[in-house]
């Protein structure tokens, strides 16, 4: 549990940054490659006029500290929050005093501005987002009101109204603003999905631990076979002797048949889940239910289960038969712990069938679903959980990963989930899953096993 929460802080800011050192030395490489075609271009091609030592002057400055950084820090050195924030208002400096030589706010090369700002909204903490975008607006602000003529061709001067400056501002900031809130928000789903992906390989993890005790299983049934057979031997034996007292011989037919039981559970931990009997591999809808909510049935809200043909008599009536599968199991296990949490007396679980689908829906008698969280339920990290509910586990919060994983498998088996509330006068959540029928009923390939291990549940 502790592991699964450090986790949920895998998004959270550390004193490391994110941004890599080789990353930000190859991004000015290329802002250098452009600024200097830029300039030879126009000073060469163009035959525009501008202060082409003081330009060169501030790209060999931005050269050399890339040289400086690659010779004095390893590729894989990870910046410092600090220090990445220090490298990008370097380059928002740096771009400043280009444009101041080459027009300022009229030079179109002004949108360039936004880049550093945009690398910090992917990376680094919001704070130091917001800083550098201030300190953007300040620079263009600055270099929209004092800077060098803009290159253009002798004799003629482009001057733009003071009012289209004041827009090409406005214009800028509100870009900075959009662009950056869009990479940071892509930034933290990206962070959730990778730390909601790392939380399910955890679980799966640990359950292949618990699969690997079958071959220890197995190997302690291949070591205690021997001597088992020993005993049961030598029981025999001793009952056949004629010297053996009668009393003595009832406790060693007790020990022979013990020693045959023995024998016999040890067979059953040896047994490969291909030779299961059938009843125990299959499960019919009801049976699935039952397996599914068994453990909650004593946790504080009635469970009453209905499942019947959709409609009697009709084509398809016949109940679905399914394989085992543990995920399909511990996803509805999930969804139905998780109605009890909220359920202020009881939780319904209705299933029916055609000879097209399959569904079952879980409804409670709870406050519902809140309309501002339903379209993203589901997703890592969702939920509006304050304190814990019913099950007793002393947790204050959840983490959102409860629901993300039960969906995972339910879909991974063919299932799809819907969500909604319960219409007046009845209140309430319902979630409904609902199965082709041929997905319900197909063999399982790759079984993926996942226990019941408490994992947190969400639920708005």
């Amino acid at each position: 549990m502790l592991t699964l929460q450090a986790l949920s802080r895998t998004f959270e800011w550390q004193s490391d940054s994110r941004l890599r050192l080789v990353t930000i030395v190859r991004l000015r490489w290329l802002a250098i490659f452009g600024q200097l075609s830029a300039i030879l271009i126009v000073v060469f091609g163009l035959g525009f006029d501008l202060p082409l030592g003081s330009c060169l002057s501030y790209i060999a400055l931005s050269a050399w500290l890339n040289v400086y950084l690659v010779v004095r820090f390893p590729a894989r050195h990870r910046l410092s929050i600090g220090h990445a924030t220090l490298m990008l208002a370097y380059d928002l400096v740096q771009l400043s005093a280009l444009l101041y030589l080459t027009g300022g706010i009229e030079n179109p090369f002004t949108m360039v501005m936004l880049a550093p700002v945009t690398v910090s909204a992917g990376s680094l903490p919001p704070r130091n987002t917001i800083l550098l975008g201030v300190l953007t607006v300040i620079a263009i602000a600055l270099i929209s009101s004092t800077h060098l003529p803009l290159p253009w061709y002798p004799g003629l001067r482009l001057d733009l109204p003071q009012l289209y400056q004041i827009g090409y501002l406005a214009a800028v900031a509100a870009c900075m603003v959009f662009i950056a809130l869009y990479a940071a928000r892509l930034a933290k789903e990206s962070r959730q999905m990778s730390a909601a992906l790392a939380a399910t390989d955890l679980v799966l993890a640990r359950e292949q631990k618990l699969h690997a005790l079958d071959g220890l299983a197995a190997a302690a049934a291949h070591e205690l076979g021997t001597p088992l057979s020993t005993i049961v031997l030598v029981a025999k034996e001793l009952q056949r002797d004629a010297a053996t007292p009668p009393a003595m011989r009832e406790d060693l037919e007790l020990l022979r048949t013990q020693a045959l039981r023995c024998r016999e559970i040890l067979t059953k931990l040896t047994r490969r889940p291909s030779e299961q009997d059938p009843l125990h591999a299959h499960l019919t809808v009801n049976e699935l239910l039952d397996e599914s909510a068994g453990p909650y049935r004593n946790h504080g809200a009635n469970i009453a289960i209905q499942a019947a043909p959709r409609s009697a008599g009709s084509l398809g009536a016949d109940e679905p038969v399914g394989e085992r599968r543990p995920g399909v199991i511990y996803g509805l296990g999930n969804l139905i712990e998780n109605a009890i949490d909220f359920a202020k007396t009881k939780v319904e679980i209705r299933a029916d069938w055609t000879d097209r689908v399959v569904e079952i829906a879980i409804l409670d008698d709870g406050p519902g679903f809140p309309e501002d969280v339903m379209e993203t339920l589901g997703e890592p990290y969702v939920t509006t959980r304050a304190t814990g509910g019913r099950m007793g586990d002393g947790e204050s919060t959840g983490m959102g990963l409860g629901f993300f994983i039960a969906k995972t498998l339910l879909e991974r088996s063919g299932a799809s989930i819907n969500l909604a509330n319960r219409e007046p006068p009845e209140h309430g959540a319902i979630v409904r899953i609902t199965w082709p029928r041929s997905a319900f009923e197909a063999p399982v390939e790759g079984r993926a096993f996942l226990p019941k291990m408490g994992l947190l549940r969400t639920r708005a």
